[in-house]
C-alpha cells in the first residue's frame, strides 16, 4: 500500500512539473474539431500545420509570423467563399517554405508532406527571390520591430543597444531562413553600428548568450517564458499576441529612427494545383475583411 501511494505521489509530482513546464507551449490557435483530439504539449504537437491535409481545395504557405491570424483568416475566407471547405495552411519560416517549394517535400518527425502550395507569402526581399515560382503578387500587410522581455523587465531593457549586455541572454531569429533576422541586423546597425551587430550576432552567439532559433518566432516567447532568454527582438505583432494571450511578457518599443518596417507579399504559384482558389484567396487577402483581421492582431495596412 505504501509503495502504491509513493507511485501515485511520484506520478502527480512528475506530471504536475511537466504540465507547469509546458503550460506556455503552442499551439496557441484553436485546433479544428475532430472525433479524436490528441495533442500532447512538448511531444505530439504540430503548431505550424493547419486544417485539412487530405484532398485540400486550397493550400497556403504563410510566412510563419502570421500564425496567429490563420484561424480568423481561414474562417472569414470560408464564409465569403463557402465552396471552399477543405483548406491546408503551413506557417513555417519563409526560407524553409521556399526550400519546400523547390524540393517538393517536407518531413516533420515521421510525416512527409508533398502538397504543392497555391499561395506563397513572405517579406518583400524573400519574394523577390521567388519570382521564378510565383506571379500576381500583392502587398497585403506591414509590420515593425519591438523587443519582448520577461514580465517586469528585470534587465531594464530600454532599447536595442541594451541587448549587447554580456550577461543578458537574447533569443534571436536565425537569419539563415528568417527574413526578420536580416531586418533585425539592420536595426542593430542603426542603433549601435556594426559593433553592436557583431557583439550580438557573433560574440554572443559564440559564448551562448545569443540563442538562434531553430524554427521561427514561436521559439522566442517560449524561451522567455521558460526563462531560457531575457529578451528577444521580434515583430511587434508577436509581442502583441503574447500579451493578448495573457502570458507574462511585455514589450519595449523601438524608436522609429532605429526601427524597420516590413511589407508582406502574397503571390500565386505558377504551377498552383488550384488556380481558381488561389485567385479567390488573393482577392480576399487584398480586401477589407482581411485587413481588419490583420489590424486586430497588430499588423499595419
Amino acid at each position: 500500500m505504501k509503495k502504491l501511494s509513493f507511485i501515485i505521489i511520484f506520478i502527480s509530482l512528475f506530471y504536475g512539473t511537466y504540465a507547469q513546464q509546458d503550460r506556455f507551449d503552442p499551439p496557441w490557435n484553436h485546433s479544428p474539431e475532430s472525433k479524436v483530439m490528441f495533442t500532447i504539449p512538448g511531444i505530439d504537437n504540430v503548431p505550424d500545420l493547419f486544417g485539412d491535409i487530405n484532398k485540400p481545395q486550397l493550400v497556403v504557405f504563410f510566412a510563419g509570423n502570421q500564425f496567429m491570424c490563420v484561424d480568423s483568416i481561414v474562417a472569414a475566407f470560408k464564409k465569403e467563399y463557402p465552396a471552399y471547405k477543405r483548406i491546408f495552411v503551413e506557417t513555417l519560416p519563409p526560407g524553409i517554405l521556399a526550400k519546400q517549394i523547390s524540393g517538393g517535400t517536407l518531413t516533420i518527425g515521421n510525416e512527409r508532406i508533398s502538397l504543392r502550395p497555391d499561395i506563397y507569402t513572405a517579406g518583400k526581399n524573400r519574394m523577390d527571390q521567388m519570382m521564378h515560382w510565383v506571379k500576381d503578387t500583392v502587398i497585403y500587410a506591414h509590420n515593425k520591430l519591438a523587443i519582448m522581455v520577461q514580465h517586469g523587465n528585470p534587465y531594464k531593457v530600454k532599447d536595442l543597444k541594451d541587448l549587447g549586455q554580456k550577461e543578458l541572454k537574447v533569443s534571436m531569429p536565425n537569419p539563415a531562413w528568417e527574413g526578420i533576422g536580416t531586418q533585425i541586423a539592420k536595426a542593430y546597425i542603426k542603433a549601435g553600428g556594426e559593433e553592436l551587430n557583431k557583439m550580438i550576432m557573433e560574440e554572443k552567439v559564440q559564448n551562448g548568450t545569443t540563442l538562434l532559433t531553430k524554427i521561427h518566432h514561436r521559439e522566442s516567447p517560449i524561451n522567455i517564458l521558460n526563462k531560457r532568454a531575457d529578451a528577444a527582438p521580434v515583430w511587434f505583432t508577436e509581442g502583441y499576441y503574447q500579451e493578448m494571450l495573457g502570458h507574462p511578457v511585455q514589450m519595449v518599443q523601438i524608436p522609429e529612427k532605429e526601427n524597420i518596417r516590413a511589407a508582406y507579399v502574397a503571390g500565386i504559384l505558377k504551377n498552383a494545383p488550384h488556380p481558381k482558389a488561389a485567385r479567390d484567396f488573393l482577392k480576399f487577402l487584398s480586401g477589407n475583411r482581411a485587413k481588419e483581421i490583420y489590424a486586430f492582431y497588430g499588423f499595419e495596412n
